[in-house]
């Protein structure tokens, strides 16, 4: 059984917010990625995406272009975008469908689906060359509950034992069956780990998000998980049966047979280090996070329902939709002004509050990803 503990529970007496050069130095922003984005798995969105045979999308991960594609046997692989003649990026376009092979545009190397080199011209002359020696290179996929994971490590750790804290924890939201109804893509000018510490506390709420603090009290709820790479709990939905949406009412269908109390909560956790996900009784969100150096990220948020919500002819997933596009864009805001005052030499390490454990939390997890651990 799920034991929960209330927020203030997870506060250790003491700890400051990390120094100025974790959200500003290039060269803790390349350790980062090779230490952090190269090394774990990374939610890269929902399988649904590749429906069929052939389908692919492009992700770019510390500076490494991917080939995501459904393969003809059904299986998912992840290549880099590279030709193993002389390194042409073999995919320009964000996402499509292969016929039934990868080309290369420049010497037209050919490849299957499954990596595999079938098409290599002139190079029958070349003494001692064998196709079966050149292959895509590989990046390891994995799938949970219906999202894509990627790990560029050459010899991974294992995704079932890397998941464990939370591989069956969110099973009766029944997330594999889900359907996306929404895709909204933002542009944030903030250091991805200050994304991070804004969803894991709801200080802020009052403040920041009038509209939020009126559906669910940003003194409610307690936490399951408040250490490690996976940090979060619930909050309450202040009115029964209703959800977070711009009518305060839920726009579909429930998402799985849930108990009671779940039906009057939002639990919200951060999965290290790139995805957020936000279980909500008629829906959920994630998102994606993408550092693009130490000043920027690219996000992507999406809506999934319960397939037979898109049944109804009352189905409304906009209520949902404008309800949290509203609220990430008041989070972005506030982030990009956080940014703009530490990079400011006046900036120093504040202290968090009882509120804040969470993100305390997550930064301990960030500094221990780095090995410089508290």
């Amino acid at each position: 059984m799920t034991s929960f503990v209330k927020p203030t529970e997870a506060y250790r007496q003491g700890q400051r917010t990390l120094l100025r050069e974790y959200y500003t130095a290039p060269e803790i922003y390349g350790e980062e990625m090779e230490r952090i984005f190269c090394r774990r798995w990374l939610c890269a969105g929902r399988a649904a995406e590749l429906a069929d045979p052939g389908d692919f999308v492009v992700r770019t991960v510390a500076g490494e272009s991917l080939i995501v594609v459904r393969g003809q046997d059904g299986a998912v692989r992840a290549f880099y975008n590279v030709c193993r003649h002389r390194g042409t990026r073999l995919c320009e376009e964000a996402r499509g469908r292969f016929s039934e092979t990868i080309q290369c545009p420049y010497h037209a190397w050919t490849y299957t689906l499954d990596g595999t080199l079938i098409g290599a011209p002139h190079m029958g002359d070349v003494e001692g060359f064998d196709k079966r020696d050149y292959p895509l290179h590989a990046v390891a996929v994995a799938t949970w509950e219906g999202f894509l994971f990627l790990n560029l490590a050459r010899e991974p750790e294992p995704f079932e034992r890397a998941f464990a804290p939370v591989l069956e924890r969110f099973s009766r939201f029944n997330l594999a069956t889900l359907r996306s109804a929404r895709r909204i893509e933002y542009d944030v000018q903030a250091n991805w780990k200050l994304l991070f510490q804004n969803f894991s506390e709801c200080l802020h709420c009052p403040v920041i998000h009038p509209g939020l603090a009126k559906l669910t009290p940003y003194t409610s709820g307690a936490n399951d998980l408040a250490e490690g790479p996976y940090l979060g709990g619930y909050m309450v939905i202040t009115k029964e049966g209703g959800s977070l949406t711009m009518s305060g009412r839920a726009c579909g269908a429930p998402v799985g047979e849930l108990p009671a109390e779940d039906l009057n909560r939002v639990y919200f956790y951060s999965i290290f280090p790139n995805m957020l996900l936000s279980l909500h009784p008629d829906y959920v969100m994630f998102h994606t996070l993408w550092p693009d150096g130490p000043r920027r990220t690219a996000i992507t948020c999406e809506w999934l329902f319960n397939p037979e919500s898109f049944e109804h002819s009352g189905f409304n997933p906009d209520d949902a939709v404008r309800f949290w596009d509203e609220t990430n864009r008041q989070d972005w805001h506030i982030c990009e002004l956080a940014q703009a005052g530490i990079t400011s030499r006046a900036y120093e390490p504040g202290p968090y509050s009882p509120r804040e454990g969470i993100s305390a939390a997550w930064d301990r997890e960030f500094l221990r990803a780095l090995g410089r651990a508290r």
